[in-house]
């Protein structure tokens, strides 16, 4: 059988730390950012982190099995 491709949309929008987590850009930090506050920018910056069945679908996803 040939080998299974990783998914290069999940590629370019997620990354597996180390440890195993799965994390991801937030949404709301691309455009229309002057009425939004610099706290929230600052919170949007952040990674977020995906848990049980997302982070497994995307880990198989990066993965290529």
């Amino acid at each position: 059988m040939p080998k299974q491709k990783t998914h290069s949309g999940a590629k370019d929008r997620f990354r597996i730390t180390r440890t195993g987590k799965v994390l991801h850009r937030r949404m709301n930090k691309n455009h229309i950012l002057e009425k939004k506050t610099s706290t929230r920018k600052r919170r949007l910056s952040r990674d977020g982190e995906l848990t049980g069945g997302d982070a497994a679908q995307i880990r198989k996803l990066i993965s290529g099995n």
